[in-house]
């Protein structure tokens, strides 16, 4: 039988709000929020004011509440009170997954030493249910990969880019307008986001504990007419996708844009979807499929992992116990196309095994394998005249 469940919210954003909403119209959870923490005190707010709190310690401190939500932006903020609030005996569910995964191997220590459950489906995907599927459905099956667009914003640019012939800088514009991407995008388009998330991923898939800056990521942001022509003329769609598998006895992992080609799962996803594809030893191949963002995706996660801490549900780190010390590695090779415009960036890179060039006054590409840590270490993100893909 569940038990109910008195809340304490960090938060009222739009996933505060829509986990308050979705809360009190879904029936059969006993829970209720009983006090929200927030900063500003003149900011107007839909529900009552006797709710609200400006003083972290009234939440952190009231032995009456059983869980803490953790829905704020500050991932240093947030980290403080997930900790204090694992010390203190509460459960905690939160949406921050920057915070998670710079801190995941504190925060599983902090779950062990104290006993208690820390549950984080909203941080990877919204309404996609993967982290929960790895600890259970894929306990014991041998899971070789996972991919995914794990990335709304991105996704919904790449669509319009490639569907809609917007240039980059018009489909951020829209993307903005509709609130899918915020004022300052770094975090999507440079593909630090679909990041963090890979590194969540990546512990419940392989049992890995790993710093962000060991693993590559490069995002749109230089994504160019030239490179959505070339996508289209081979029958490609440009997507922002996520990896992590093992290569041998290792386990790699990286983000990266993709040419996918129609055959592709991933081709038809679309906008602000989200999308997640699973290799495994027995089952094969496994796709999910749902909204990566908005307030009501990530308010339906958020509330399925309170409505799992009800029935006393916490991640067993399967994966940890059954992988013992898999080896991370950067030594492994992707095939990438390379759109740049200084012809030094091919030496730096160390690009080998090259099977396709191309030069004309306005573009050069080449089609070639490098390896990730030449990627981290020539810091592409920080350059404006270089887009790499990954190629078949």
């Amino acid at each position: 039988m569940s038990k109910n469940l008195k809340i304490g919210l960090f938060g009222f954003g739009v996933v505060g709000q829509g986990l308050y909403e979705v809360l009190h119209k879904t029936k059969g959870i006993n829970a209720e929020v009983a006090k929200i923490c927030v900063k500003h005190k003149d900011k107007p707010r839909p529900i009552d004011a006797h709710y609200f709190t400006y003083d972290k310690h009234e939440i952190l401190n009231d032995n009456s509440l059983d869980v803490v939500v953790e829905l704020i932006d500050n991932a240093n903020e947030a980290f403080e009170i997930v900790s204090e609030a694992l010390k203190k005996g509460k459960a905690v569910v939160s949406a921050n997954k920057k915070m998670i995964a710079e801190h995941l191997q504190e925060l599983y220590e902090l779950q062990q030493k104290h006993n208690v459950p820390f549950l984080y489906e909203a941080s990877v995907c919204g309404s996609i249910p993967i982290i929960r599927n790895l600890e259970e459905y894929y306990d014991n099956d041998l899971l070789a990969s996972v991919e995914g667009i794990c990335n709304g914003t991105t996704n919904y640019i790449l669509t319009k880019t490639s569907e809609d012939g917007l240039s980059y800088e018009q489909a951020l514009k829209q993307a903005q307008e509709l609130g899918f991407a915020e004022s300052n995008p770094t975090l999507d388009v440079k593909a630090f986001d679909p990041k963090f998330k890979l590194l969540i991923l990546l512990n419940h898939t392989f049992g890995l504990f790993v710093k962000p800056d060991d693993i590559f990521n490069f995002g749109i942001q230089n994504l160019s007419l030239a490179d959505s022509t070339y996508a289209k003329e081979k029958g490609y769609k440009i997507k922002l996708i996520a990896h992590t598998y093992k290569a041998g006895n290792k386990v790699v992992a990286y983000v990266v844009p993709k040419f996918i080609k129609p055959h592709d799962l991933f081709y038809d996803v679309r906008n602000e979807f989200n999308a997640v594809q699973l290799g495994a030893a027995f089952s094969d191949k496994q796709f999910f499929l749902g909204k990566g963002a908005g307030s009501f995706p990530t308010g339906s996660a958020v509330l399925s992992d309170i409505a799992a801490l009800s029935y006393n549900y916490r991640y067993e780190y399967k994966k940890i116990k059954q992988n013992g010390e898999l080896p991370f590695s950067n030594d492994h090779a992707l095939n990438l196309y390379i759109r740049y415009s200084n012809e030094a960036i091919l030496d730096e890179l160390q690009v080998h095994d090259i099977t396709q060039r191309y030069w004309s006054p306005d573009t050069k590409y080449v089609i070639g394998k490098v390896k990730l840590s030449s990627l981290i270490k020539a810091r592409l993100n920080d350059r404006v005249d270089v887009f790499i893909a990954k190629a078949e």
